[in-house]
């Protein structure tokens, strides 16, 4: 399919499928014309890459960890390495940091709403 479909698709803009495929991300085949032709499973591998930018990953970690997931299911396959694995660990410790940030400026959030009410 054509950049523009899978854009489409997958509500990914054109210019960020082209990032993609810049950091390794994504790979396109070429037409004779030399437009960017990409597979049907291309669309689970943006969904995917799109999931990993949304859990706060960088585009270099994501290159390392896409070749250890499968795209349909998000599965591990069997290329994983414990190197990556402490990694995704430590990713994860960073986001649960965040999370817990996050919930206490929300409690903050909350007990200047509810003293303001109260006036």
């Amino acid at each position: 399919m054509r950049i523009g479909t899978l854009a489409q698709r997958t509500g990914v803009s054109e210019r960020s499928l082209r990032y993609y495929e810049e950091q390794g991300l994504l790979t396109a085949g070429r037409t004779p014309g030399g437009q960017r032709a990409y597979p049907e499973h291309a669309v689970d591998r943006v969904i995917r890459i799109q999931e990993l930018f949304a859990a706060g990953l960088h585009s270099k970690t994501i290159a390392r960890l896409l070749p250890c997931m499968r795209d349909a299911d998000g599965g591990p396959s069997a290329v994983a390495t414990p190197r990556l694995v402490d990694d995704l660990v430590a990713e994860r410790d960073r986001i649960d940091r965040m999370m817990a940030d996050l919930a206490t400026s929300r409690a903050v959030l909350d007990e200047v709403i509810k003293a303001a009410e109260e006036q």
